[in-house]
């Protein structure tokens, strides 16, 4: 099964995530800071983590940015503040979910087995090309014109999402649904914004997400 690794200052808050984790047959390793949390990944294969915001040494969202310089593996934020701003700042950062304290742990382990189990499924896809733009699915490698693009794990899902669905109008519950992958509590200007950071980062290609008003989007190879 995969190993988490749980970070988080408050004892209690690991030890709570733990006991549910291993209940679903997660291997559990931990540490109480940012700083240690760093240490740990580098030194173990890590499947998931699970990031407390603020801590002390260094803070979830330092941290985070730091592990990102080098690995896409997917990153759980835990946080008491659910300002729409962290949020956002921690999907720039490249996490995959923002969960607000106090949470359900059930709930935790639920968006914990919808992350990996779209890990796993990317993993065994093949590859996309359109002109300069080249998708491999299995290696999580998307380049434009020749030059390779970074994008966050979460850029990836919905970017690889939309293209295997190529032509084809999604709309923005069932992007949220499907990327997400349990009941979103936010609201869709998170999806926004996220498709405004793969276009971004798309360049000349970034016309190919066209936006239906009043729908969603839709990766749309025809025509261009």
């Amino acid at each position: 099964m995969a190993k988490i690794l749980i970070v988080d200052d408050e004892k209690n808050i690991r030890e709570i995530i733990r006991k549910y984790a291993l209940f679903e047959g997660y291997e559990c390793i931990e540490s109480d800071n940012g700083m240690s949390a760093i240490e740990t990944f580098e030194k173990n294969d890590v499947d998931l983590i699970i990031m407390d915001a603020m801590m002390p040494e260094l803070d979830g969202f330092s941290a985070s940015a730091k592990i990102r310089e080098n690995s896409n593996v997917p990153i759980i934020m835990l946080s008491a503040r659910g300002e729409e701003y962290d949020k956002i700042h921690g999907f720039e950062l490249g996490i995959d979910d923002y969960v607000v304290k106090p949470f359900s742990p059930k709930e935790l382990m639920m968006r914990v087995k919808a992350i990996l189990s779209r890990v796993n499924k990317n993993a065994n896809m093949e590859s996309f090309e359109y002109a300069g733009l080249s998708i491999n699915f299995m290696s999580r490698v998307v380049c434009v014109d020749g030059e390779r693009v970074q994008f966050s794990p979460k850029e990836y899902d919905l970017l690889f999402y939309m293209v295997k669905n190529a032509n084809i109008a999604l709309s923005r519950e069932r992007l949220i649904t499907e990327i997400w992958g349990y009941d979103f509590d936010g609201d869709e200007r998170t999806l926004d914004t996220h498709i405004k950071l793969i276009r971004k980062r798309l360049g000349a290609y970034s016309q190919l997400i066209v936006t239906l008003r009043g729908v969603g989007y839709r990766f749309e190879t025809y025509g261009n």
